[in-house]
């Protein structure tokens, strides 16, 4: 549980997000807001709540279990784990993606986001699901381990 109230409010609003209501992005993210993940980088609310509503598409269900968090005036991180149900990926099934954001606010006291950048495993999460991609990565990670 994140017992800081300025990462508790980001990461209960993060967890209302789905295809009907990603209009919410700007409660919680400044208007220069900058959005960096394994798979893209993002420069502006408006470019991430286009982003958000084409990601959400074929989206069926997505949560997070936010497991710990810490803030220090305007730094901050909160671990996750990212439930995904997606009409793409493994035909519908559940896909558990352990990861981190590490966030930067407006000021020390909180405010809106202002730098959000992701860190998770994007293999685990679509490259090892692709038909062809997926067979060859998953055979380079069994070599590489062992």
């Amino acid at each position: 549980m994140i017992q800081d109230p300025v990462l508790a409010t980001f990461c209960d609003t993060f967890n209302k997000l789905d295809n009907t209501c990603t209009e919410k992005l700007y409660s919680i993210y400044s208007s220069d807001i900058v959005f960096i993940d394994p798979l893209h980088r993002v420069e502006g609310i408006e470019a991430l709540k286009r982003d958000f509503d084409a990601l959400y598409a074929n989206v069926i269900d997505c949560r997070f279990r936010f497991h710990h968090g810490l803030r220090d005036g305007d730094r901050g991180f909160v671990c996750w784990t990212m439930a995904l149900r997606h009409r793409r990926l493994c035909k519908g099934r559940q896909i558990d993606v352990e990861g981190c954001s590490v966030l930067r606010f407006a000021s020390p006291d909180g405010g809106k986001v202002v730098h959000h950048q992701d860190h998770f495993d994007a293999g685990a999460l679509l490259y090892e699901r692709l038909p062809l991609l997926g067979a060859v990565i998953r055979s380079i990670k069994r070599h590489a381990a062992g």
